[in-house]
């Protein structure tokens, strides 16, 4: 994304237009980012070309606000930025585990999966999938997750249904071998399912309610 409207959404956020609509001239937005009226008025067009942000012209001044895209572009630089100054070659995500609804286990266990994983990961998962519910405070750290090279997992067609494509990030819990799996079509925020080649609530000794921390490779 051109530095020039991540810069215009960083201070259209630092007044407030993250949350709600802020009344704002083409000219204090102008002062805020160091330009003309002029400059302004054509950067707010820009933006609202590229649905980073959306705006009501009201009777005396002009309010807008990010979208969720223009919300999306920013998150991408604060993890770049996370990635430069907090992380090494891990990430750590705290939880707790839930009991899910054995859907992802079904999945998974597809033959076509599971020869993958075998290739990409180095071992068969077990059948079923453990479900981590991620603190609030971990929760950001999906999306740098998410926005680093993992392990792409084929669909395929099956009995005239569809199976999308996995992404698999290599993790350890408590030193023992796993990976996070995410499906292109989760709708999942802040819960991650986990494969093993060992049941890992028997191995670990661990039911829902207790507390795991999830080591992600990077």
């Amino acid at each position: 994304m051109d530095e020039k409207y991540t810069f215009a959404l960083r201070k259209i956020a630092l007044l407030g237009g993250m949350n709600d609509y802020i009344a704002v001239s083409s000219r204090e937005l102008g002062e805020a980012l160091d330009m003309s009226q002029q400059s302004a008025s054509k950067r707010i067009l820009e933006l609202l070309d590229k649905k980073y942000i959306v705006r009501d012209l009201g009777a005396r001044k002009q309010r807008i606000k990010l979208t969720s895209e223009g919300i999306d572009q920013l998150k991408g630089e604060y993890n770049e930025y996370r990635r430069i100054f907090e992380l090494s070659d891990h990430i750590v995500l705290h939880g707790t585990i839930k009991s899910g609804l054995g859907e992802g286990g079904y999945y998974i266990c597809q033959n076509n999966y599971m020869d993958q994983f075998q290739d990409v990961l180095g071992f068969k998962p077990y059948e079923g999938t453990l479900n981590v519910h991620v603190d609030k405070e971990d929760v950001g750290k999906l999306d740098l997750i998410k926005g680093l090279t993992g392990h792409t997992i084929d669909g395929f067609h099956k009995d005239g249904r569809s199976f999308g494509n996995v992404t698999a990030y290599k993790a350890k819990i408590r030193n023992v071998d796993c990976a996070i799996v995410v499906p292109d079509r989760t709708h999942h925020k802040d819960v991650i399912e986990i494969v093993c080649q060992y049941h890992l609530r028997r191995t670990l000794s661990i039911n829902d309610g207790d507390r795991v921390d999830v080591r992600v490779e990077i």
